[in-house]
C-alpha cells in the first residue's frame, strides 16, 4: 500500500480525532518518520517509556525527501493542528541531497500554507537520528506547547 493510500484510508474524521484530543487536550500532530533513521528513535522512546502527547500520529516513509506536499496539506485539511517531519538529515541511506530536498519541500509547503492562510509554524522539520529518542520527545512536547499557545 502506498503512503498516499495509507493517508486516504486512515480515519481522520473530526469525531475520532476530537475524542482523543478531549482526553488530554493536546493538539493533533502528524509525524512523518523515516523507516531507517527516525523510526528506531521513536520506537526507543516508547520502549524507554518516555512520554509525549497521545495525539501524535506516525506515518513511516522511506526517506523524508519522498514526502509529497499534498500529503502534508491533506493532513491539515483533515484537522491536524501540526505536521512534523522527522528528517533523515545527513544520515539518509538513499542519497546525499536528502537534507536539501527536504528543506526545499518544507519551503514549498510553507508557500502553499500561506495561500491557504495557514500558519507556517504548524509545519516543522528536524533531523532525528536513530538514537535521538529524547530529542524526539522534546520536539513533540515543544511543538505541542507552541501550537497550544498559538491557539490561545
Amino acid at each position: 500500500m502506498s503512503i498516499w493510500e495509507s493517508l486516504k484510508n486512515r480515519d481522520f474524521s473530526e469525531f475520532s480525532l476530537r475524542k482523543i484530543n478531549d482526553v488530554k487536550g493536546a493538539p493533533r500532530i502528524l509525524v512523518f518518520s523515516t523507516e531507517k533513521i527516525s523510526d528506531p528513535a521513536i520506537d526507543m522512546a516508547g520502549l524507554l517509556k518516555m512520554h509525549y502527547p497521545p495525539t501524535v500520529y506516525m506515518i513511516t516513509v522511506p526517506c523524508s525527501s519522498s514526502i509529497k506536499p499534498r500529503w502534508i496539506m491533506h493532513a491539515f485539511s483533515k484537522g491536524f493542528d501540526g505536521v512534523f517531519i522527522a528528517a533523515d538529515g545527513s544520515d539518509c541511506p538513499y542519497g546525499e541531497t536528502c537534507t536539501e530536498k527536504t528543506g526545499a519541500l518544507v519551503s514549498h509547503v510553507h508557500e502553499l500554507m500561506k495561500k491557504k492562510k495557514l500558519e507556517t509554524s504548524r509545519l516543522r522539520m528536524a533531523a532525528i537520528c536513530s538514537v535521538c529518542s529524547e530529542a524526539f520527545v522534546k520536539h513533540m512536547k515543544n511543538f505541542t506547547q507552541q501550537i497550544q499557545q498559538a491557539e490561545n
